[in-house]
């Protein structure tokens, strides 16, 4: 294993940068919130998969790869899912349509977070498996004095935790009731929150000591890392619009319950992404989807393969807001493609560790910027070694061109880019593509440029790139294409 500097995080919760200690090294635990089933994701959700793969892909690198264990849970209960699933299946019983929709949203889901290069997780809760997990809790805050029930609800009394509010902090007079239910009059508190509500006969429930209800929001998160992770566990992972109420309430309900200082030592949450400019919104028109990324021509006029999506994602600091641009597409595309041109100068596969700045970069917080600006550099010195032959030994600088090449290779693959593999694709589309390039070097020959630029920036915008060359026996113009993965 690489020799790795030292891994260093910034901690919401402490709100500084300090060198990451696990509890224990040989299981390096981390628990990260996942998707609402009730739509298909959009490419705000695609960040903290891609932030948070890359993560764990570092404490794999670090500690090993049986030494990490990464729980990603599913919400498959939540208000938005049952009018979802009235809307959507109106003539099938309530958890038959529940489970129509649950089932289709997180099938695609783990279909759009595979193809952007994202790790299956070490496991995959799904809250509607975890509610005897989730009243367990419940009746221990109320034993203990931190939960009460009013109204058929049960809620969890914020002041009777002294030091509710440490990882927003907000005073508790200034905050706002606890997420998805109104103020009413039964709380003690405003700022109060639901632990169990009561279902009606068209609602989801489960028969409970409180009657038949379903959980709240909050209490599923700290069900499911505990039983996975345990009572206090290294990391915890979302993003920032998360902090509160969510992960307060997290907090408060996992301490109050086991009686612990805190439910996670370090506490990580990526910055806010916009879309050209624009907070994305179905009203502004700018709201997408992952999968219509990955599979339409919805955004700029062509769809844009995982790679390049998790690329662009990676060239922004996880913590700094995000503009997710066309542009920045383009330029991440442009980067995928340099780096895949140097790995194709790998004459045979060779293993070489992880380039030392690169493991730099990321061990400072993550800093997946300097990494991508880091490999650049390298393929750049690879296309500089291989232009040097003929003005020092050529033995030499195949020694080093290699050498770069494979060190680019390995450090890419760390950040989750495959460089060497080739993507499969039909063979009549390919003999129709062949076609068109043939017809563009003919109008190259022949003086037309402007033509010839037309078709190649048509299969650009289809994913397909080329690359113009020289025959080495002829000298005669030659050109290759490959599909952007």
């Amino acid at each position: 294993m690489d020799a790795t500097p030292e891994l260093k995080l910034y901690n919401t919760l402490t709100r500084e940068k300090s060198v990451f200690s696990p509890i224990d090294p040989n299981n390096v635990r981390m628990y990260v919130c996942g998707p609402t089933v009730y739509d298909f994701a959009h490419i705000g959700n695609a960040r903290p998969a891609i932030v948070f793969d890359m993560l764990f892909r570092l404490l794999r690198h670090v500690y090993g790869e049986d030494h990490v264990t990464y729980a990603r849970n599913i919400t498959d209960v939540d208000d938005k899912i049952n009018a979802r699933a009235l809307r959507d299946h109106p003539g099938l019983p309530l958890n038959e349509a529940i489970r129509a929709v649950t089932e289709k949203t997180e099938m695609q889901y783990h279909a759009d977070v595979a193809e952007l290069g994202c790790l299956e997780p070490s496991f995959e809760p799904r809250a509607t498996d975890n509610i005897v997990e989730m009243t367990e809790i419940i009746e221990k805050l109320i034993g203990n004095g931190h939960a009460y029930v009013a109204s058929g609800e049960v809620l969890f009394d914020t002041k009777s935790m002294a030091d509710y509010g440490q990882l927003s902090k907000r005073p508790l007079d200034e905050q706002q009731a606890g997420a998805r239910i109104a103020v009413d009059a039964h709380k003690k508190n405003p700022g109060d929150f639901v632990l169990w509500k009561l279902s009606s006969h068209n609602e989801p429930g489960w028969e409970s000591p409180w009657g038949r209800g379903r959980p709240g929001w909050h209490i599923e998160c700290s069900a499911m890392s505990k039983r996975y992770l345990g009572d206090v566990f290294d990391i915890h992972g979302g993003g920032l619009d998360l902090i509160f109420p969510h992960h307060e309430n997290e907090i408060a309900q996992s301490r109050c319950a086991h009686g612990t200082e805190v439910m996670a030592n370090v506490w990580m949450h990526n910055g806010f992404l916009q879309v050209e400019g624009r907070k994305m919104s179905k009203s502004e028109g700018n709201f997408v989807t992952i999968h219509e990324l990955l599979h339409t021509d919805i955004f700029g006029g062509r769809s844009w393969p995982g790679q390049v999506l998790r690329l662009a994602m990676l060239m922004t600091h996880y913590r700094e807001p995000i503009d997710f641009t066309w542009n920045k597409l383009v330029e991440a595309s442009n980067t995928l493609s340099k780096w895949r041109r140097a790995a194709e100068l790998l004459s045979t596969p060779t293993e070489a560790p992880v380039d030392v700045q690169v493991l730099k970069a990321l061990a400072n917080d993550l800093s997946t910027q300097q990494a991508v600006q880091r490999l650049s550099t390298i393929a750049s010195s690879a296309f500089a070694s291989f232009h040097e032959r003929g003005t020092i030994s050529e033995q030499k600088i195949e020694e080093e061109q290699q050498t770069l090449v494979a060190t680019l290779v390995a450090s890419a693959k760390l950040l989750g880019f495959s460089l060497l593999e080739k993507t499969e694709i039909d063979e009549a589309v390919a003999a129709e593509i062949d076609a068109r390039v043939k017809a563009r070097l003919e109008l190259l020959n022949a003086g037309n440029f402007a033509e010839a630029d037309k078709i190649r920036d048509t299969l650009a915008a289809e994913g397909i790139q080329l690359k113009d060359g020289k025959d080495a026996e002829t000298g005669e113009r030659v050109t290759t294409w490959e599909v952007e993965r």
